[in-house]
């Protein structure tokens, strides 16, 4: 059933999907991936407060892959972000940066969540970091050492 509902998701049939998922949730509340999979179905049904307790009932079992791992990770952070609940965000996506430090998608959401947190600095500093080393615009990569440089202080003057 819970392939079923994951195809149904990936289809478009995010409805059906959801039907599938929150019974086989309450049957399975220990089940992390059947946790991740509701908690999407909410989030591209624009159902966040919905979505938020899955994510971390995902978060907390085990059995995630790191792949899904990530995916819950970020989608945690971001629906704090949406729900407005802006320091939950930079505390779960910091958190998560950290277990993961070489996925450019959890800093991008950071870099969204400092925003709203008034830490523009250094959500600029890593959205430059970024930039800079995963760009694969020739006219970024003749400047990232300069772009890298300033990421680390863009108030830095000669």
């Amino acid at each position: 059933m819970l392939a079923e509902a994951i195809g149904l998701r990936a289809s478009g049939n995010r409805e059906e999907a959801r039907d599938l998922l929150v019974p086989l949730s309450e049957r399975f509340p220990d089940d992390a991936e059947i946790a991740y999979q509701t908690a999407w179905v909410h989030d591209t049904l624009g159902l966040e407060a919905e979505a938020l307790p899955y994510y971390l009932r995902a978060i907390q079992q085990p059995g995630l892959s790191d792949d899904d791992r990530r995916g819950a990770l970020l989608g945690l952070g971001s629906t704090y972000r949406v729900l407005g609940r802006y320091e939950e965000a930079v505390a779960s996506l910091r958190d998560a940066s950290a277990e993961y430090p070489d996925d450019g998608a959890l800093k991008t959401f950071l870099a969204m969540a400092l925003y709203n947190t008034d830490q523009s600095h250094e959500a600029m500093g890593i959205l430059l970091h970024l930039l800079a080393t995963t760009s694969q615009d020739p006219d970024i990569t003749a400047y990232s050492p300069a772009i890298e440089h300033y990421a680390k202080d863009l108030d830095e003057t000669v």
